[in-house]
């Protein structure tokens, strides 16, 4: 890894992933033909890049028990412990509308609802997700979706993983289907013959489903445009090079386009991190991705204080952030912009990805500045209610008219005044 000063590198940010032309074109012309031709579209593309032709893109009883017993037994207890976890940190996102009383028996209030129907895409080829299905339908469980619609990208041989089929069976999820990239985003926002449409569309992929994504916002509603995974680090001499080097390559491995930057304040510590990444990688199965996402993209700066290391990640706003020094949490209380923050030599990023009960579907491309990660509030819609009696309105309609007439909208002050005493008491109402 390279190793360089921080200080004449204080910006840390990566230019957004937006694709190019040629991508952008494809994506939408797999929309468009999805719009039209429904299934048809989606098994000649899936055909065309994942190399089978589905007769049937639904995901049958048999083939998801057939999974699920294929399984086993202590992986399977593995993911629903980790379920239990994932719902527990979950569960304290819930929110509750409010009603706020005013004068004459008026009020005002915010609704919480649950949206309709979402879906939730998983990513498939090089690997087996089953934890983006945990992290993904459990937040939209616990905020009350009724209907809960999973895609991913089936195999050579026409199936899905059986982790990710046995992840969907302990969450109760029945509705899924066998189809990804860019068409599958396209069959959630249209819908076709064999699914119907979404209201929200969640969950990560390569950069044509990130496209499509981005396309069909408007007609749906999307939680994010997710780029390669990163992690940073600031660490201090406290820290240990084996330690710093496995849990960048953890990310590196993901993606030959992944982020893994350390900081830290010890050059002794910079040097032997350097060394130990060149060492593990010729140990990972992963090796050739993991080798080209830190030739790319990773570095090592070396900063003369830590308050300079916390600006610089500040600045950076990366995805995950570990805090391996000395008083971590302290240095935790001085971050404002991360996807999500392990503190100590003991909260590996990995902690996070699957176990503890945190998300992590999170902000990239520094995107943390002001975005989060994916939460209950992602699945739900605030209302805002309104109700005034005919003495609020009778106090307060001159000044409302007033307003609108301050912005040249006289209907709008006309529709304010053409409530009347004289037509009577209709004062009565929901209290």
């Amino acid at each position: 890894m390279k190793i360089q000063d921080l200080t004449n590198n204080i910006s840390l940010r990566r230019p957004l992933e937006s694709g190019n032309e040629e991508q952008l074109q494809t994506v939408r012309e797999v929309l468009a033909n999805v719009r039209q031709n429904g299934d048809v579209a989606v098994k000649r593309y899936g055909a065309k890049w994942d190399g089978v032709f589905l007769k049937e893109l639904r995901v049958s009883p048999e083939e998801v028990s057939e999974a699920v017993s294929s399984m086993d037994a202590q992986l399977v207890e593995d993911l629903k412990e980790a379920a239990l976890n994932i719902r527990a940190y979950h569960d304290k996102q819930k929110r509750q509308g409010y009603r706020l009383n005013l004068e004459n028996d008026s009020w005002l209030g915010q609704r919480i609802t649950a949206l309709e129907a979402v879906g939730l895409y998983v990513p498939g080829g090089s690997a087996a997700y089953p934890s983006s299905v945990l992290m993904n339908v459990i937040p939209a469980q616990v905020a009350g979706v009724e209907r809960i619609v999973l895609v991913s990208p089936p195999g050579k041989d026409g199936k899905l993983p059986a982790a990710v089929l046995t992840a969907a069976s302990i969450l109760g999820i029945t509705e899924i289907y066998k189809m990804g990239g860019a068409q599958a985003i396209g069959a959630l926002a249209y819908g076709t013959e064999s699914i119907q449409a979404v209201d929200k569309i969640t969950g990560p992929g390569n950069i044509f489903v990130a496209l499509a994504k981005r396309e069909v916002f408007g007609e749906v509603a999307i939680d994010m445009i997710a780029g390669p995974s990163e992690i940073a680090i600031i660490a201090d001499e406290t820290a240990y090079a084996d330690e710093i080097a496995a849990d960048l390559l953890s990310q590196a491995e993901h993606d030959p386009m992944a982020c893994a930057i350390l900081v830290t304040t010890s050059e002794r510590l910079a040097e032997e991190v350097a060394e130990e990444v060149e060492n593990q990688l010729t140990l990972l199965p992963r090796e050739a991705i993991a080798r080209k996402a830190i030739e790319n993209f990773g570095s090592i700066y070396i900063a003369e204080t830590l308050a300079e290391a916390v600006q610089a990640i500040n600045q950076l706003a990366p995805e995950h952030l570990e805090i391996v020094t000395d008083n971590a949490e302290a240095v935790a209380g001085q971050i404002r912009n991360a996807g999500a923050i392990f503190i100590g030599r003991y909260s590996s990023e990995p902690v996070g990805d699957y176990f503890a009960g945190t998300n992590h579907v999170l902000p990239t491309n520094s995107t943390a500045r002001f975005a989060s990660g994916l939460n209950v509030d992602d699945f739900i819609k605030k209302t805002s209610v309104v109700y005034y009696t005919k003495e609020t309105w009778a106090q307060n309609s001159p000044k409302i008219a007033r307003l609108a007439r301050l912005e040249g909208l006289e209907a709008h002050a006309r529709a304010v005044e053409s409530r009347g005493w004289e037509k009577g008491d209709e004062s009565s109402g929901s209290n």
